[in-house]
């Protein structure tokens, strides 16, 4: 059953890169900043993307998410890509985290999360995740 917001944030694509041209395959890097339940939170993640049939893009990722004290937790996910007007565009999917955290982080620890993670023409972002328990 899809649980409560957990997670929202505003960020900006920090890098591209062209990994193969066949396919073709890109990575993408960005930063987030905002709140974890009700925890102030930085994340950092890049993942690639590869095209697929109607006009859509597959991607896979891997990222941390750290408190401003320093707890840290990871993740791994994957989620599709749709293209919008004047290059946006809007993923879903799902992630994965583990934390070794006893603190503020430790309810992460193998929790799946349901994302929204839409890009803006200008690479800024706003990111929603619900658990799913």
């Amino acid at each position: 059953m899809l649980g409560d917001l957990i997670f929202e944030g505003r960020g900006k694509t920090t890098g591209k890169r062209v990994l193969s041209a066949e396919g073709p395959k890109i990575e993408v890097s960005f930063a987030t900043e905002g709140k974890y339940k009700d925890i102030e939170i930085r994340e950092i993640g890049t993942f690639t993307a590869v095209p697929r049939q109607g006009d859509v893009m597959f991607g896979e990722g891997n990222g941390i998410v750290m408190t401003k004290d320093g707890e840290m937790a990871s993740w791994s996910g994957s989620g599709i890509g749709r293209h919008g007007q004047g290059g946006k565009m809007s993923w879903r999917g799902a992630i994965y985290y583990q934390t070794a955290s006893q603190g503020k982080l430790a309810s992460l620890n193998n929790a799946v999360v349901v994302f929204e993670f839409d890009v803006d023409a200008d690479e800024n972002s706003i990111e929603k995740g619900w658990e799913w328990k």
